[in-house]
């Protein structure tokens, strides 16, 4: 039995014995009296009677073993020629220091902190402040509309609110502080105070009583230390996609989390103390959540934060530039990346001028990895591409190639096998297993590993409702898939309405809530379609109102302006077309799975369930792509 197939089988038969072993990794306070609680079922809690601290494990730890001149964080901004590291010493010290703002601005274990920040130190270190007081950071992705964040502020009710005056969008600068100030003047909870970090390129006006400068605040307050904390207790909310009206925030513990990910990086990644390792995400993200703050300073190794573009940073060697300068030895980014390199590069002619030998894997994961964009990746870089699959939900990887615990082959449009800890399974709609290589619905067997979610945050019902009905005992990925006679998943889409624009997970129903709010607008539907560069791309389809007059361009115009301004420029919705009706079941559940495939050219026939098959028939010619037959 290899090394892998070995840990697989201690990890199922014995979870307890296996991560009981994993948690010596982790520097606890008061040791665990159970590894795995399993007295109230679906809710599992791992290491419970167990106290310790995140930001003690992933910073204090480490300068006390030694790590103190050690690099911890790499600051690499293109946008605005700024390269800076931090030593293990140093950012245990401005993490301390801005704790104790924190604290001065009242913040406490449990409370909530949301932040709302570019991909700047500050966001790293606002992150671990919180860890260290046990305080709940929400991290929001910066630049996201008023409106979004309002939810998530009126759900977390936070106590503060860390933001900074602007963001840098390539060579474009977006102003934060008014998306800010509207946000909170939406949202019904009201905020105590706010922490602005001024940038240099726009200063922003502070209100007076509420806002203090980030400089300002860290010289009232005096250096926090670790607050302990219970390993059951969260670490962080971080909203997902459907947010908008219901959100919808995976809350994440301290315990699971840091023996999972700590776990993670040595054998799914085979990155240990002392390496860099950069993940090319945002922190706003579950992958900066992991891979850019927790793991690799959990790890002792160094992290990279890159604040800048895959092209046009300057160009489309930007990434390997900084892989180079920095001597990555693993770099983890999304198929969208890469794919938008190679439009940029197809020949690969920009790796000639750097030195990529202290790189030893490419990751991808956030999407599916097309075998185009694979086999690409492998040519140019003559290293190993790895795919992987994970979602928010998780928070770490549920399938993949271990390349620190025993390499395998490389099947392109396979992310390989379930890691340990992770019991997949493939299930028919009547909840039997599914044949080996036959499609159905991918879950995972419960308990859940440690550090994958807990519960939504003030949702325990929804929480249920979303991920363990409809096949009891099991997590509900909510992608379907199938597992081949080697034991290879393959992740072939996902099974509800969520699409992926870039490795951004959007809810094309918080999109319809948008558009449907236009005066001319009877109903609509909105659909996820292929995208040779980011994956998929939104689509959207409109009834007009009974006597509604308008201009279909104009219309058009302003219906991608609406999303853009309430849900954000991510979005990428730009194609809306009118047509004469939506085609629906009979009981009024709009096809949007059979447009879908029309769409993507598949040859889709009218489902039985169909009220009228003409009104599909009517929509292939629009929906049909411009090179289909």
């Amino acid at each position: 039995m290899g090394a892998y197939a070995a840990a697989y089988e201690r990890s199922i038969a014995d979870p307890t014995r296996f991560w009981g072993l994993a948690a010596r990794d982790v520097r606890w306070l008061v040791p665990p009296d159970r590894v795995l609680d399993d007295g109230a079922p679906p809710f599992y809690r791992w290491f419970t009677g167990g106290e310790l601290n995140t930001c003690d494990n992933a910073l204090d730890r480490h300068v006390e073993d030694g790590r103190g001149e050690q690099a911890a964080l790499v600051y690499d901004s293109p946008v605005t020629g700024t390269v800076a590291t931090y030593t293990y010493r140093e950012l245990t010290d401005l993490v301390a220091r801005f704790a104790g703002a924190l604290r001065g601005l009242g913040v406490d274990r449990g409370d909530r902190v949301v932040i709302y920040l570019p991909m700047i130190p500050e966001a790293v270190i606002a992150m671990l402040a919180c860890a260290r007081l046990g305080a709940v950071h929400s991290v929001v992705f910066g630049g996201f509309a008023a409106r979004e964040l309002a939810v998530r502020i009126d759900h977390a009710r936070p106590k503060v609110v860390v933001s900074a005056s602007c963001g840098i969008e390539g060579g474009r600068i977006v102003a934060y502080k008014p998306l800010l100030d509207k946000a909170l003047e939406l949202a019904a909870h009201k905020v105590d105070r706010c922490v602005v970090r001024q940038r240099p390129q726009l200063h922003a006006d502070l209100v007076p009583a509420r806002d203090i400068d980030w400089d300002e605040a860290v010289a009232q307050g005096t250096p926090a230390g670790c607050v302990p904390v219970a390993a059951t207790d969260p670490l962080y909310i971080l909203y997902t996609s459907g947010t908008t009206g219901r959100p919808k925030g995976v809350v994440r513990d301290n315990g699971g989390h840091a023996v999972a990910l700590r776990w993670s990086m040595e054998n799914v990644y085979g990155v240990g103390p002392g390496d860099v390792f950069w993940a090319a995400s945002d922190v706003g993200w579950v992958v900066g959540h992991s891979y850019i703050v927790y793991a690799p300073l959990l790890t002792g190794c160094t992290t990279v934060l890159y604040e800048g573009k895959p092209v046009g940073t300057p160009d489309a060697g930007a990434f390997w530039r900084v892989a180079a300068q920095h001597r990555v030895k693993a770099l983890f980014t999304a198929p969208t990346a890469i794919r938008a390199i190679k439009k940029e590069d197809p020949d690969g002619a920009l790796l000639a001028g750097y030195d990529l030998s202290s790189m030893d894997t490419l990751f991808l994961a956030g999407e599916r990895l097309d075998p185009d964009t694979y086999h690409w990746a492998a040519r140019v870089l003559d290293k190993p591409v790895i795919d992987h699959w994970w979602q928010t939900e998780t928070g770490w990887p549920i399938v993949a190639n271990l390349r620190g615990l025993e390499p395998m082959p490389v099947k392109p449009g396979s992310p390989t096998v379930a890691v340990p800890g992770f019991d997949v399974r493939v299930l028919t709609p009547d909840g039997s297993a599914a044949e080996p290589g036959a499609d159905g619905d991918i879950v995972v067997r419960l308990p859940l590993p440690p550090g994958t979610l807990s519960t939504l945050w003030q949702d325990d019902e929804r929480f249920v409702e979303s991920y363990l009905t409809r096949h009891p005992g099991h997590y509900l990925t909510g992608d379907g898939g199938r597992v081949d006679a080697d034991g290879y998943v393959w992740v072939m889409g996902r099974t509800d309405d969520v699409i992926n624009v870039a490795g951004h997970r959007l809810s094309t129903g918080t999109m319809e809530e948008v558009i449907a709010a236009h005066p001319a607008v009877a109903e609509c539907a909105v659909i996820g379609v292929q995208d040779r560069l980011k994956g998929q791309v939104p689509r959207g389809l409109v009834v007009l109102k009974s006597g509604a007059e308008v201009d279909s361009e104009t219309l058009r115009a302003e219906l991608v302006a609406m999303v853009r301004e309430q849900v954000g420029p991510v979005a990428a919705l730009k194609e809306i077309t009118v047509v004469p009706a939506l085609p629906k079941t009979r009981s009024g559940k709009i096809l949007r799975g059979a447009m879908r495939g029309i769409a993507d050219g598949l040859d889709v026939t009218a489902p039985s369930t169909i009220e009228d098959p003409a009104v599909l028939e009517e929509l292939r010619p629009v929906l049909r792509p411009p090179t289909a037959p």
